[in-house]
């Protein structure tokens, strides 16, 4: 591929992560846009500011479908529970069929803090829990002694709610 310019190659990255099924990472892109991945990080930070639906995972980029083309319900749920049972959790959701969009943790300081998730399957869990050990890096509920909240997403609300039911069971839905 010819070396692209600025909003060129944006609209190239964009429409090219569209056409994917699979979360790219930087390092790719980067090579079939043939320039640095630092290039590729901050091309994908001027789509972000242009409300381009891209989300970063630890598995890389992912553009969002149109939510008009693909109907699917929301919900925010607040867990507790210790990293430990952090797979066991995903692992629950995913199994219902509900993706993991996100999670979020109100911090002392820093007020909310939300981090993608972006897990359908057991593959995808397992491919960001390695991400997770492999960098050492703390789960975000380890700064508030274990609660949370995850935006879960399915098709249907069956769906969604077969899956709240199963982190119900497990004991992980904090409820008032």
């Amino acid at each position: 591929m010819k070396k692209l310019k600025g909003e060129e190659r944006r609209n190239w990255i964009f429409s090219y992560l569209k056409e994917q099924h699979v979360p790219v990472t930087g390092n790719q892109l980067a090579k079939l846009a043939n320039v640095s991945r630092q290039v590729i990080v901050n091309d994908i930070t001027l789509l972000k500011a242009t409300n381009a639906a891209i989300v970063s995972t630890s598995q890389g980029y992912i553009a969002l479908p149109d939510k008009e083309s693909t109907p699917y319900v929301q919900q925010r749920v607040a867990c507790n529970h210790q990293s430990t049972h952090s797979e066991d959790e995903l692992l629950a959701l995913v199994d219902a069929g509900v993706t993991v969009e996100n999670v979020t943790i109100e911090h002392p300081v820093y007020g909310e803090i939300t981090s993608s998730i972006m897990v359908s399957n057991r593959h995808d869990v397992e491919m960001f829990l390695k991400k997770v050990r492999d960098t050492d890096a703390p789960f975000l509920l380890e700064l508030t002694a274990g609660i949370h909240l995850h935006l879960l997403s399915a098709p249907t609300e069956e769906i969604l709610n077969r899956g709240i039911h199963a982190i119900r069971e497990k004991g992980y839905l904090l409820e008032g």
